[in-house]
């Protein structure tokens, strides 16, 4: 009976604090879409009445005609597709050279020692002073924009894969040890899901780090991408179309954050129970 009242009370308390969170992440996305709302009106009501020229202030009002009118056409489309693509493949290829480096170098603290000046003496270099190797020996197109983003990104991972292993409880190694459990059990039932929230924010990082290298990259010299359409705006003077571009970076931005949200969410069950 009492294990009853036990559970019963457990759950009421689980409820309200599920219906709590749910509640606080809508308040806080009201909050912010309101904010932005303000914002975004006050900013045409000052452009309307100070009458600035849309070449250097565009409207709110113009940048949603211009983003519309060039999402249309198709070409806002085909250059957030080319970015899209080029980021995704950096990202994944900073994903596993980091992910095996950072698992081997936390496994082998002598490899560590051997192998980390050298990774640290390579982020005193400007990643962009090796873009003309990069360039001879791939040339400009899709794989050298990629490689350039990954190399932006691949530090942060590495540190966060790295750390990840690093802090996993010795003592919880100790009892899969007294289990007898094999390497592969280890790094099943316990490396990689303590290492998952480590993993996660590096991620969040990553993801967003292989989006600004590739966007440099196609400022510097790309043909195609956010970045060139950028460029060609500036050469136009078409303002709302560069604005155009800034809002479609930022969409693409906040649409990988929220699907990696979502799947973190349905690779770590437990953390939103415990929540």
């Amino acid at each position: 009976m009492s294990g009853i009242e036990r559970i019963e009370r457990v759950e009421g308390e689980i409820l309200p604090s599920r219906s709590f969170t749910l509640s606080t992440a809508a308040r806080q996305a009201f909050i912010v879409i309101l904010t932005l709302a303000i914002v975004l009106l006050l900013w045409e009501i000052a452009a309307r009445a100070m009458a600035v020229p849309s070449f250097f202030l565009p409207k709110p009002s113009e940048i949603g005609q211009r983003f519309i009118r060039a999402w249309l056409d198709g070409s806002l489309a085909r250059h957030v597709a080319i970015t899209w693509s080029e980021a995704l493949a950096a990202f994944t290829i900073e994903f596993i050279f980091s992910s095996v480096l950072g698992y081997t170098l936390a496994k082998s603290p002598r490899l560590e020692e051997a192998v980390s000046p050298f990774i640290i003496a390579s982020q005193s270099l400007p990643i962009f002073a090796i873009a003309p190797f990069v360039l001879i020996l791939l040339g400009n197109g899709f794989w050298s924009n990629a490689i350039m983003g990954a190399l932006v990104a691949f530090f942060p991972m590495l540190i966060n894969m790295i750390a990840a292993l690093r802090n996993i409880n010795p003592e919880q190694r100790d009892v899969m040890r007294s289990f007898a459990a094999s390497s592969e059990q280890v790094f099943k039932m316990l490396e990689l899901p303590a290492s998952l929230p480590y993993i996660f924010a590096s991620v969040r990082v990553g993801i967003t780090l292989a989006v600004i290298g590739v966007l440099v990259v196609e400022l510097y010299w790309a043909d195609r991408g956010i970045g060139f359409l950028l460029n060609v705006a500036r050469g136009l003077f078409d303002t709302p179309l560069l604005f155009a571009g800034i809002l479609a970076l930022i969409l693409m931005n906040l649409t990988m954050y929220i699907l990696v949200t979502i799947l973190e969410r349905i690779a770590m069950p437990w953390r939103n129970s415990a929540r």
